[in-house]
């Protein structure tokens, strides 16, 4: 997973110093709601009814052992001791006093968290399949891109006050566990005859009042210019999406409005002057990014007798057999699987999750994955690289 550089270190913890300053003077009563709002927003920081809801950012829905840990300190400390998994594989608190967000801010820092771009009118967290990386029908693996565009729209000052707030998702694989299809943006990776890489590209997909699927709006977009192209689309959305109507603000009414034939036409002619501009990628970027992903040590293993070995132990136990058909899911090396953690207890909230509960699943990562789990979008946590002989 993306691991932090001192730039990212002096970002966020300048961030959370200019919160807690913010904080204090709203407090004060130095500012007023009204100023405010755009300030808290941009720290993931909502009032609802009753509390405050803070939203914690999880790029691509990777999270490790130390990190986890580190959550359910704060759960435990500063919330009501469980915290909730979102259906954009973010982290949520529902209980968080006020005037203690900035401490929380600070404490996500030293595990290299945050919550940036979490909520407003801008781009948010940018989200994949949670088996990403391990994935049997994976073509390319999307990580290292969705880490290029979480850093190209992490303040980027063109895009943080958008028609609406503004969801991308991207997808390597055959089944397209990452719903692109209900993003303002989908990317499917894609690999030509010639063996190049490249996007497939979605626009307009969405959920909530106005469910829309989104449509395609051009077949092969060469890797190189994913940001220009991206660039282009939310240009045209920023000029043309509506301002007067949140309920009409997203890409999927402006796709419609327009008609799909119009809407590409408005994009290539946006992209054309910059498709070359400083934002092209180069091969140097996009192996920059490949490199933090790179695979564990895996163990050699025979598939035959790990297969072999599940085969005997579930027939001989029915809750086993039940477990693996239900919660273990196929792993492209040889001898290992990717086990799916439920957070859907009868009686409980789907996706919340303890103190206590996040602790035993940093110890199932460190003992059997790793270092590290997955969020997923149906608000479950994945062990993604756990050996078959470990299963039982």
């Amino acid at each position: 997973m993306y691991v932090y550089d001192e730039h990212d270190h002096t970002i966020i913890r300048e961030r959370v110093a200019q919160f807690k300053g913010q904080t204090q003077r709203f407090l004060a009563g130095e500012l007023k709601e009204e100023e405010f709002l755009p300030l808290r927003l941009q720290n993931g920081l909502y009032v609802q009814r009753l509390a405050p809801m803070l939203r914690i950012a999880v790029p691509y829905g990777m999270l490790n052992s130390k990190q986890l840990r580190k959550l359910a300190h704060i759960t435990r400390h500063y919330d009501k001791g469980y915290c909730h998994v979102t259906t954009r594989q973010n982290i949520q608190l529902n209980w968080p006093q006020l005037e203690e967000v900035p401490s929380i801010l600070g404490e996500l820092a030293e595990v290299e968290m945050h919550a940036v771009q979490t909520s407003g009118n801008c781009i948010r967290n940018v989200t994949t399949d949670q088996f990403a990386g391990v994935a049997t029908d994976e073509y390319v693996d999307p990580r290292p891109y969705c880490e290029i565009i979480r850093q190209w729209s992490t303040f980027h000052p063109e895009f943080a006050f958008l028609p609406r707030k503004f969801k991308i998702a991207v997808s390597g694989t055959e089944q397209d566990r990452a719903a692109i299809r209900f993003h303002d943006i989908g990317l499917q990776l894609v690999v030509s005859e010639s063996g190049a890489t490249g996007f497939t590209v979605l626009v307009g997909g969405g959920l909530g009042r106005t469910p829309v699927i989104a449509s395609v709006i051009r077949e092969f977009l060469p890797e190189q210019d994913i940001l220009t192209y991206l660039e282009a689309i939310l240009r045209v959305y920023n000029k043309y999406g509506r301002r007067d109507n949140k309920y009409k603000a997203r890409i999927k009414i402006l796709v419609k409005a327009k008609g799909v034939e119009e809407f590409t036409r408005m994009v290539e002619e946006e992209w054309a002057p910059i498709r070359d501009s400083q934002t092209l990628l180069t091969d140097k970027e996009i192996n920059r990014a490949k490199s933090f992903f790179t695979e564990p040590d895996y163990e050699t293993a025979d598939e035959a007798e790990a297969t072999a070995l599940l085969c005997s132990q579930a027939e001989n136990n029915k809750a086993f057999s039940n477990w693996l058909s239900r919660n273990v899911t196929a792993h492209r090396v040889p001898g290992y699987r990717a086990v799916t953690l439920s957070l859907k207890p009868t009686g409980v909230a789907p996706g919340d999750i303890t103190d206590a509960q996040l602790e035993t699943i940093a110890d199932l990562a460190d003992n059997y994955s790793f270092g590290e789990v997955r969020a997923t979008h149906e608000q479950n946590i994945v062990l993604a690289d756990v050996p078959v002989g470990k299963l039982y």
